[in-house]
């Protein structure tokens, strides 16, 4: 999900196409499309630099206490993890040669590549592993990640073998294991005996990566520059820097004046940006999806009743067709339709204002002579709060506040820096500060939304909502540990069932990925899959 797996090199790039992501969909027919034309490998520029942009300041860089889908992007490029994954999501070796697992599959092994440095010049070995591991299950460490390795209320031991052999020994079967067993590794050496909420490292990370930080202005950018002892295929690009642009407008133009080299394309530039020569376009399915979601520790949303009212007063096909121009699909559930485990045959919320207001009635909401409802005195009024630069999303509330004027809902919108916006839903104490919120899921590989939807990620994990549903709770925890496919699709289709009972978000989009990338950027994959076109990074090259 997003915020949450680090899963090797594949997390480069979904993750920074959050900040630049832009939709397609049947209009795109309309279009006269050109094929990708990359650069050869020939024209290659050995000291080149890769520009882009991130939608928001970077909070930190240690995988395993990031939150936010900035501070990951960069931190993709300055860690590794025993294994990454490919443009087919599927696991390849990158700090391990190769794993086995036992009959049970209770227990992993991991055999480890030898000869693997720290950017500073210390070894890595197997030690490094279980320490990252074992940081992440100490309660001590504000990461959000520590269900991954908890099964059943039993955690993960991760027990060193030899130098460079490192086993997870399992309570039992854990479906979900191989994605969180590509976390990135964090260096012992530097954090063993420390504070890692508050160490300095940070602020300076050293990781084993293709690329190290080089400097870090809080506001403006981000550079990281070539790893010359990275362990794998030595990078293309001598650095990349990111530039920190909230503004998906913003982003656009610089791309157009030759200042970053890859932007996210609104709809509203879709056709436009197909004409500009410059620019490669790039369109993919993503796993994500888009929702308004309740704190449901707000009195005014404890009500199921009332979030089934608000559901009904949504108009999705609106939506749609003003923010997305008409490019984009309807959500009903908490997966992507590229997805295997994606399943829809649950209770949809057709468009019906006089359904909506017959349910506040039922709840005892009334409309007053002002034109807005009022329960025991208090109105039904709320703010719903969004990330600043995210057009689509500010052009959404604006639309959803005047829909839900519609029955009687007074809502007021809130736009905030992403960091801040952060701190709110991320507090470690609850009821938080904030009545709605609208954002995405990036999913991660697995179905598995155990960090997101059971009520024990309440106030420390994503379920920063509060939802709290027993069958749910029950579901989450066999499909972790149902390994037959099949079985575990019809464990999450009951999981969607319910939750889409509740009402504890309101699903509004599912997006197509639609990325301009320069021309002048070239080991890109033509036909990128949902990891994206710089899945490879170090393959990735500028011309000269």
């Amino acid at each position: 999900m997003i915020f949450k797996n680090r899963i090797g090199k594949f997390v480069i790039s979904i993750l920074l196409l959050l900040s630049l992501l832009g939709c397609t969909g049947d209009s795109s027919r309309e279009i006269k499309k050109r094929a990708v034309e990359l650069p050869k490998l020939s024209q290659m520029d050995p000291n080149g630099t890769l520009v882009l942009a991130l939608g928001g300041e970077v909070s930190i860089l240690n995988p395993i206490l990031s939150t936010d889908t900035t501070s990951s992007a960069v931190e993709g490029t300055i860690f590794s993890g025993m294994i990454r994954f490919n443009k087919h999501l599927e696991p390849e070796p990158d700090l391990a040669t190769h794993w086995k697992v036992s009959k049970d599959g209770k227990v992993w092994t991991f055999y480890l590549k030898k000869n693997v440095f720290w950017q500073d010049g210390h070894p890595f070995t197997a030690a490094d592993v279980k320490f990252t591991f074992d940081s992440i299950l100490n309660p001590k460490v504000n990461t959000v990640r520590r269900s991954n390795y908890i099964i059943d209320g039993v955690p993960i031991k991760f027990r060193v073998v030899d130098k460079y052999t490192v086993q997870a020994i399992l309570p039992k079967p854990y479906a979900p294991f191989i994605v969180h067993a590509a976390m990135s590794i964090i260096p012992k050496h530097l954090l063993a005996g420390k504070d890692i909420n508050r160490a300095e490292f940070n602020r300076n990370p050293i990781g084993t990566g293709p690329f190290k930080l080089a400097d870090w202005q809080v506001g403006n950018h981000v550079i990281v520059e070539r790893n010359e002892n990275y362990f794998g295929k030595k990078p293309c690009l001598k650095k990349i820097i990111y530039k920190i642009i909230p503004d998906e407008n913003a982003r656009l133009v610089a791309l157009e004046a030759g200042e970053i080299d890859s932007a996210g394309v609104p709809p509203k530039d879709y056709k436009r940006m197909w004409t500009i020569p410059s620019v490669n376009i790039f369109e993919y399915d993503v796993l994500l999806y888009v929702y308004l979601g309740f704190n449901l520790a707000n009195p005014i949303f404890r009500d199921v009743t009332v979030r089934q009212a608000f559901a009904h007063a949504t108009n999705k096909d609106q939506l749609i067709s003003l923010v997305l121009k008409g490019l984009g699909s309807r959500a009903d559930v908490p997966n992507a339709p590229v997805s295997w485990a994606y399943a829809d045959d649950v209770v949809k919320y057709k468009y019906d204002l006089k359904k909506a207001n017959a349910l506040l009635d039922q709840a005892g909401w009334k409309l007053n002579s002002d034109g807005i409802r009022e329960k025991n005195g208090k109105k039904l009024a709320f703010t719903i709060i969004i990330n600043q630069g995210n057009k689509e999303r500010e052009k959404a509330a604006i639309i959803l506040q005047q829909q839900y004027k519609k029955i009687g809902a007074k809502v007021k919108i809130r736009v905030l820096e992403w960091s801040a916006l952060l701190r709110i839903v991320n507090a470690p104490k609850g009821p938080k500060n904030f009545d709605a919120v609208i954002m995405g899921w990036s999913l991660g590989l697995d179905p598995d939304g155990y960090i997101i939807w059971h009520s024990s990620q309440y106030p420390r994990g994503f379920n920063f909502i509060d939802y709290k549903n027993k069958k749910v709770d029950h579901w989450l925890e066999v499909g972790r540990t149902e390994l037959n496919r099949k079985k575990r699709k019809a464990t999450y289709a009951k999981i969607y069932q319910e939750i889409a009972k509740d009402v504890p978000y309101i699903f509004l989009w599912y997006p197509r990925a639609v990325s301009a990338i320069s021309k002048r950027v070239g080991g890109l994959d033509p036909n990128p899959g949902p990891a994206g076109a710089f899945l490879d990074i170090e393959d990735v090259f500028v011309i000269k």
